[in-house]
């Protein structure tokens, strides 16, 4: 886990989900507004990153932090060759976090 790298944690500390800001205010979220993101395979909580790089309608996690595994995303499948992971995509749903 890139979370072992002690200069990575300087640059980007925590687990966060970027969002567009357009999303973000249909939404009714808030830039560092904790969100529950759901995939059919399971749920993780991360902060909201309210930002102009994720597209509208995508958004953008880290696989680095064990307190949001994305990986319980998404799809477990491995290349059948070089047994790498597949580029890690899939559907979610966004909603604020109960408090």
């Amino acid at each position: 886990m890139t979370r072992r790298v002690r200069g990575l944690n300087v640059l980007d500390g925590e687990s966060m989900v970027e969002i567009n800001p357009k999303d973000a205010s249909s939404l009714g979220i808030s830039d560092g507004e904790m969100v529950r993101v759901i995939s059919r395979r399971g749920t993780v909580t991360a902060k909201a990153k309210v930002t102009k790089v994720s597209p509208v309608k995508v958004v953008t996690m880290s696989f680095h932090f064990a307190e949001s595994p994305t990986n319980q995303l998404t799809n477990p499948a491995l290349d059948p060759v070089a047994k790498i992971p597949e580029f890690k995509v899939c559907a979610v749903r966004l909603e604020k976090a109960q408090k």
